[in-house]
């Protein structure tokens, strides 16, 4: 939102100084993002008078001028089409830079004439986008003085930035307002008078929409016959340039100025190109439109737009942009002003769909005040008479404006609660009527009124809001924590250093840790188990992120993949991340899951001589995926492997981490090839998926550590290998041999499998070492043996298998 100092000073009686009020206003909440002295900026460029333009006697496009800068008559080359003798122009000298461009002036030849210095125009000046032309100044503007003063660029130019719900900042006025509130002026109050018509509109005003929450509810317009068109005075084209609009003639200027002035949008109808009568409609697919910025839009279906009609056509999208025919233009003598309100969120999805930014748009999605759709035309209509002239009708008004009293019931002492500042109600109170509230009532609860122009007040703390920011936060006492007595709680909980520890075990083993988006595809969805009705988005950023996921799997590998495609191949990555089974809280996990593609290995990336290049397989992603469990506080001894996992892994090369039957704490494996393929996904690609809140809490520390146990006996190793059926696991071999004597054997280590053409069909062997660590005496050779007979008996009676001769 951009104004002038002295635009805003029409409004605030103030004697505090510029850098007083940018202070002040971004205290209240209305930050200022920049202060432009155009002034300063252009002070180099001075008025200068054409004395002299002939043809250049090489180009038929340019002029060759002799132009009287005050102290001395430059020859410059010029092409613009307004180039001529007797005009008073912006004129850049050698050494110049030009403001919107960079470029610094310099003596050069154009087709071989020479030429110094630039006549410029409003772009080179950065002051609009207009450069059809050479800017021409007024004729009493001094020559050799800088031009800046002359247009009223000494005026400096605020731009303040505006939250979404402060559609009522979006008006000098209202800043003014703001700014009285608090205490640095007094506010000026101008009503615009009422205009008196002196014969009924010929053209009539209907609303058509349906339903009882229309788009456009109030709709007024007043025919003014009899206007003469023509540039604004050069005070309203000074303040919309300095602001970076364009000025175009007295009608559009004046929508422009009230529509900064006030905040209040309005639109200018030729009232000769209307056929019949206004008609305010939802639009229908297949109508079309060229708007003022001409461009054509359609109206295609299950669009919500209301548009301006008459009896041929449309002639303007409502709350957005009016059509180009219906424009007023400088031969136009009898205009149809409009003033309407629309409702915001209907004006910001009809914006959207047919793409199209104007400031009107912006105004009205951020609310206008609807109280002032009366006022608001008779300030429109106040203006095109005092500087177009004509005769108004009577005001044709359509439907009635959306007023609603909003009393709110406010305990004074919510101020101190809320925000801790000691505020009098006397100051509350007249905080808040120079804010324009209305507040009545005796004792601790007051009854607070809110104006129309602020539809973000909604409840107390609200009202404490506009309280505390025009007080200043400021104010607010420094008051120190208290100081706690009792033991403070572990700043992270169980949960949270799982994870924590889940992502450095992870990176310790060479993985690079990705973030993925919580969203997928619908057949992503369900091809990981997913894809419930419930867990659909209603309104989807895009048609590939329609579903929360299931599994962190498919964001993985479809980065996996991206990264395949740049030359990238071997790869290791996890993300710890949400995964959603349903829409309940306990249908929410935490999940560990990482993939691994190509020669990965925890001791690098990449090929190196001492290590032949091997592509990562299952026992690589069970590593992994132990590694974390082991990290979190489990045992990986105690768990439970079996053959097999969801149907989005290789079945014959998957595994489930358990423990027990119903207690699935992770899976791992080769992805299903059909998957990779599905997902267009170069594999193989080995990946597991941990469940942080399925593994069990760790047991309680104990108080006291135990007692150091350690054995100056020497330990003894004996390998055994056992004849046992293919479909025997490792685990459960390991698990038995282990189990024959528990004070005695210390580890079982599994180092051979062989499944060769020696061996029955159907069987394999397996060998392992274990180890036995005696504690109060040297084993005997009897001892060994016993024992040795223990295992024996204990793995034949687990596997049906027998020991290997």
């Amino acid at each position: 939102m951009k104004f002038t100092l002295s635009w805003l000073k029409d409004y605030l009686e103030t004697d505090a100084s510029l850098e007083e009020i940018l202070d002040k206003l971004t205290i209240i909440g209305l930050e200022v993002e920049e202060v432009i002295d155009a002034a300063s900026a252009l002070k180099d460029f001075t008025v200068a008078y054409v004395e002299e333009a002939v043809q250049h006697p090489d180009a038929d496009r340019l002029r060759v001028c002799k132009v009287n800068t005050g102290k001395e008559v430059l020859q410059i080359v010029c092409g613009a089409p307004n180039a001529r003798a007797g005009i008073k122009v912006v004129l850049a000298q050698n050494g110049s830079v030009i403001p919107a461009n960079g470029m610094v002036l310099k003596p050069t030849k154009i087709r071989g004439v020479e030429s110094n210095g630039m006549m410029c125009s409003e772009r080179e000046m950065g002051l609009s986008d207009e450069h059809n032309g050479i800017m021409e100044l007024p004729e009493d503007a001094p020559i050799g003085k800088p031009f800046a003063p002359v247009l009223g660029l000494n005026d400096p130019v605020i731009d303040i930035a505006i939250t979404p719900n402060r559609g009522d900042a979006l008006g000098v006025y209202g800043v003014a307002r703001d700014l009285a509130g608090s205490g640095i002026g007094t506010l000026k109050e101008k009503t615009p008078k009422e205009v008196k018509g002196s014969f009924d509109s010929p053209v009539k005003v209907t609303l058509k929409e349906e339903g009882d929450d229309p788009i456009c509810p109030v709709f007024t317009g007043v025919y003014v016959k009899g206007v003469k068109n023509g540039p604004s005075p050069d005070w309203l084209q000074a303040r919309l340039r300095a602001i970076g609009l364009r000025p175009i003639n007295a009608l559009v200027d004046v929508t422009n100025y009230i529509s900064y002035d006030r905040g209040r949008p309005l639109h200018v109808y030729d009232a000769d190109k209307l056929t019949g009568d206004i008609h305010v409609r939802l639009g229908k697919p297949g109508e079309k439109m060229v708007a003022l910025d001409g461009k054509e839009y359609e109206i295609t279906e299950g669009e919500e737009i209301c548009v301006i009609a008459d009896d041929k056509g449309l002639v303007g999208f409502g709350g957005i942009m009016g059509g180009e025919t219906t424009g007023s233009q400088p031969e136009t003598t009898n205009v149809f002003i409009e003033c309407a309100w629309f409702d915001p969120i209907k004006t910001a999805r009809a914006g959207r769909a047919l793409g199209i930014q104007s400031d009107a748009r912006y105004r009205f999605e951020r609310t206008c005040d609807p109280a002032f759709v009366i006022p608001g035309q008779n300030a429109a209509v106040e203006m095109v008479l005092e500087l177009c002239g004509g005769e108004p009708s009577n005001m044709v008004v359509a439907g009635e404006p959306p007023i609603k009293d909003k009393i709110i019931d406010f305990p004074l002492s919510e101020v101190k609660r809320l925000v801790g500042l000691e505020v009098s109600e006397i100051e509350i109170k007249t905080v808040l009527q120079r804010l324009g509230f209305w507040m009545s009532g005796k004792g601790d609860v007051v009854k607070v009124a809110v104006p129309t122009f602020r539809p973000d007040i909604h409840g107390k703390a609200d009202i404490v809001e506009e309280v505390a920011r025009i007080v200043g936060v400021d104010r607010v006492p420094n008051t120190p924590l208290p100081r706690l007595s009792s033991v403070t709680q572990p700043p992270l909980t169980e949960r949270q250093k799982r994870i924590r520890n889940a992502r450095r075990q992870l990176a310790a083993r060479g993985m690079v840790e990705a973030v993925t988006w919580s969203f997928t595809e619908k057949y992503l969805a369900e091809m990981f188990g997913g894809g419930k009705p419930e867990l659909a988005l209603t309104n989807p950023i895009s048609a590939d992120l329609s579903d929360m996921r299931p599994s962190l799997l498919p964001g993985l590998l479809l980065a996996a993949q991206r990264n395949v495609d740049r030359g990238f191949n071997d790869l290791a990555l996890f993300e710890v991340g949400q995964i959603f089974l349903g829409d309940q809280p306990e249908d929410q996990f935490t999940h560990a899951t990482g993939i691994r593609r190509g020669a990965v290995h925890v001791t690098g990336t990449g090929r190196h001589w001492r290590e032949p290049a091997k592509n990562a397989d299952v026992f690589d992603v069970r590593a992994d995926a132990l590694g974390v469990l082991e990290a979190m506080g489990l045992n990986s001894a105690s768990l439970q492997i079996v053959a097999g996992g969801p149907d989005w892994y290789h079945p014959g090369r998957s595994g489930t981490i358990q423990l027990g039957p119903k207690n699935v704490i992770g899976t791992f494996g080769e992805l299903h090839p059909k998957v990779l393929d599905d997902l267009k996904v170069d594999g193989p690609i080995c990946a597991f998926e941990i469940t942080i809140e399925a593994a069990p809490a760790p047991k309680k520390k104990a108080t006291k550590r135990p007692a150091l146990v350690l054995s100056d006996l020497q330990p003894v190793r004996r390998d055994f290998a056992f004849v046992v059926n293919s479909d025997v696991t490792a685990a459960t071999i390991l698990r038995a041999a282990n189990g024959a004597d528990k004070k005695l054997i210390t580890s079982v280590n599994l180092f051979d499998l062989y499944e060769g053409d020696r061996m029955e069909k159907g069987k394999k062997s397996v060998a392992f070492e274990v180890t036995l660590q005696p504690k109060d005496k040297t084993l005997t050779d009897e001892d060994i043996e016993a024992i040795s007979k223990k295992i024996v008996e204990s793995v034949a009676k687990a596997t049906g298998g027998e020991l290997r001769g």
